[in-house]
């Protein structure tokens, strides 16, 4: 249902387009990883993915389930919320390993958070956290990489400039662009895991930001 909602909501807020590498493919129980720039970019991502007929389960914030209408429409969906910080943190691990050993797709952040900066303009992913490099020590399984740009140019910086950055986009149709990554195994060893995925989400980015008109960028 969510990236139903995301494929019918994305386009009216700007021009998306999704390219992808020629060894892209999404094996059952793959988890996907993302760049994490604005609130607007999982919605884009979810689109995006539709579009390549995927619909994964996504970890996120366990304080979107008390948004009203979006806490239901998320536990409908089967989607884990990521208690950071709390007794409760392990949870999203298991559940997300319980999903990808029944064969969904997993999408997550590893990054963990939004950028501080106020501006609209792209910069490569922070440092990614150990959760992704632990998950695929249990699993085993496939990650893909993915990179979005122009998610900034719909939602960033402060609560009013986020606000009108949703009012204002449907007019300004900003350039939206998601490039997917030839999938990788990481390694066993966790930093070289953390290490060898962030490289790859980045590489994606690099893509996504030169599609989207971004101009020249540089990972950090």
């Amino acid at each position: 249902m969510l990236s139903r909602i995301a494929t019918t909501v994305v386009p009216s807020l700007g021009r998306l387009t999704v390219t992808s590498d020629e060894r892209t493919a999404f094996a059952a129980g793959s988890i996907i990883v993302a760049n994490h720039t604005s609130l607007a970019d999982p919605g884009i991502v979810l689109a995006a993915l539709r579009r390549l007929g995927v619909e994964p389960v996504v970890l996120a914030a366990a304080g979107l389930w008390r948004v009203p209408l979006l806490g239901t429409l998320l536990s409908s969906g089967g989607h884990v919320p990521v208690h950071r910080g709390s007794a409760r943190a392990a949870e999203a691990l298991e559940r997300a390993e319980e999903a990808l050993g029944a064969g969904r797709h997993v999408l997550l952040y590893p990054e963990g958070r939004l950028p501080l900066r106020e501006d609209a303009a792209e910069s490569a992913p922070e440092n990614f956290r150990s959760g992704l490099a632990r998950l695929t020590q249990r699993t085993g399984a496939p990650v893909v990489p993915v990179g979005q740009a122009g998610a900034r140019r719909v939602t960033s910086g402060s609560t009013a400039k986020q606000i009108a950055g949703l009012l204002t986009a449907p007019a300004r149709r900003p350039r939206l662009h998601v490039h997917v990554g030839a999938p990788l195994l990481l390694p066993a060893d966790r930093r070289a895991a953390t290490a060898a995925a962030h490289r790859a989400v980045t590489e994606a980015w690099q893509t996504a930001a030169r599609h989207a008109g971004e101009g020249p960028v540089l990972a950090a």
